[in-house]
């Protein structure tokens, strides 16, 4: 306990699943977290469970304007911005030939313009403070080609490349950046899926099973600490061994 003693974090996405997990787990280990999310009953209620430490913020992570918010309400509350977690993310199971432009575009704002703007909201206070730590959560849909996922793996791959080039311009300011890419695990967005589409997944895990969101969350902990000083532009694949 104690890993991050002192440090403030935002993790985006963060009224449910991994990213509910990650702030929780954070808050546990000593941060002060600023949580965000469209969702925002939801949103509320899980900063409250968390106490003094975590505050909730309804936040639209495809708009510049909404960042600079969350940015300045963190630096109000809670003094600096040492961690951020770009979890929020949309998926819509979609084969290229169904997926309209607008589906194309509501996944390109969440999943990639929205990483975009959160590292590029951060890098500032970062800066003027002698670095941070960034955690992308792409997918294993950023290794691999995913069919019925064509929108979605577009986005997660470009979270990828965003991540590796962001790694390379921002250490010299010590603002390291790591990404992060679930398998099939366990949280709402896969409500959506057909039964078919979920059990097929599991079978072609090798461990034959949904990941939890907590097993994502460590991972996490560990990029957002002190213990991954020398690490960035690492990529860890949490997903039972779907990429091997």
């Amino acid at each position: 306990m104690g890993r991050l003693d002192g440090l403030v974090a935002i993790v985006t996405g963060a009224a449910r699943g991994q990213g509910a997990a990650e702030a929780r787990l954070f808050v546990a280990e000593g941060a002060k977290a600023i949580l965000t999310d469209v969702l925002s009953e939801k949103g509320a209620e899980i900063a409250n469970e968390m106490g003094p430490n975590a505050k909730f913020l309804c936040h639209d992570v495809g708009s510049a304007e909404g960042w600079d918010g969350v940015v300045a309400e963190a630096l109000s509350t809670f003094g600096r911005i040492d961690i951020l977690v770009n979890n929020a993310a949309i998926v819509r199971p979609l084969r290229l030939e169904a997926t309209e432009p607008s589906d194309y575009d509501d996944m390109y704002r969440v999943n990639q313009f929205g990483v975009y703007l959160g590292m590029r909201a951060v890098i500032e206070p970062m800066k003027r403070q002698g670095g941070g730590s960034i955690i992308n959560i792409s997918s294993v849909a950023g290794l691999t080609g995913t069919s019925s996922l064509f929108a979605y793996c577009a986005t997660k791959w470009a979270v990828r490349g965003m991540t590796r080039s962001a790694a390379k311009e921002l250490a010299r300011y010590q603002i390291r950046v790591n990404g992060i890419f679930p398998g099939v695990i366990d949280t709402p967005m896969n409500d959506g899926n057909s039964d078919k589409m979920n059990q097929g997944m599991i079978q072609a895990t090798p461990l034959r099973r949904m990941g939890e969101v907590d097993e994502i969350a460590q991972a996490v902990l560990y990029f957002a600490s002190p213990s991954s000083a020398f690490t960035t532009g690492a990529e860890l694949a949490i997903d039972g061994g779907l990429s091997a």
